[in-house]
């Protein structure tokens, strides 16, 4: 998932978020689809379609990510159901399910005849220690393209770096017990 950029005045003026499907382990090269951002919503959905990830849970990874790096707050309204279907040509069903796992984690909730709203966050970062984070990472991109590596191999290398780092700080932390994105342990 790549979130790109921030919201329009909450980061720096920036742009909008762009909040692709996703994971550290490289779901790359398939195509995406854009969803306009509603009035009033500020998060853009984008479907990787060759990611073997369901649309739903695309779409939860993304509102989760989002949560995340302090892009989406409390109160901030999802997109609306009929603009998602719109947009991404998706059964509606594949929206309201997201939404309401979104719900059932305790993130969202629905407003009879309003909408979606964010309820809680995950942020764990303020905006301004993320843009200088963001800002690093962009140059250690850069450095990374420069020394040859395509989106892959910084992918690759990234996730060996971050599993390193949690082994270094007292344990493996990776989704579901395994390797990281199901890549082989000890394989970047």
């Amino acid at each position: 998932m790549d979130i790109d950029k921030g919201f329009s005045d909450r980061a720096e003026g920036e742009g909008e978020v762009r909040a692709d499907s996703g994971s550290a382990g490289g779901e790359h090269g398939g195509s995406t689809t854009p969803q306009p951002r509603g009035a009033g919503s500020p998060i853009e959905f984008r479907l990787d379609d060759v990611s073997g990830v369901p649309t739903y849970l695309q779409l939860v990874q993304q509102v989760e990510h989002a949560l995340r790096l302090g892009y989406l707050k409390p109160g901030d309204q999802l997109p609306k159901v009929r603009d998602v279907v719109a947009s991404l040509a998706i059964n509606p069903n594949t929206v309201l399910k997201a939404y309401r796992e979104l719900e059932t984690k305790g993130l969202a909730a629905g407003r009879p005849g309003q909408g979606t709203f964010v309820r809680a966050t995950l942020s764990q970062i303020t905006l301004p220690e993320l843009a200088t984070l963001r800002k690093s990472l962009l140059g250690w991109l850069g450095a990374a393209g420069a020394a040859g590596l395509d989106e892959d191999g910084m992918v690759a290398l990234f996730t060996s770096a971050l599993r390193d780092f949690h082994e270094r700080r007292g344990g493996s932390h990776t989704r579901g017990g395994g390797a990281a994105s199901g890549e082989t342990e000890g394989v970047a």
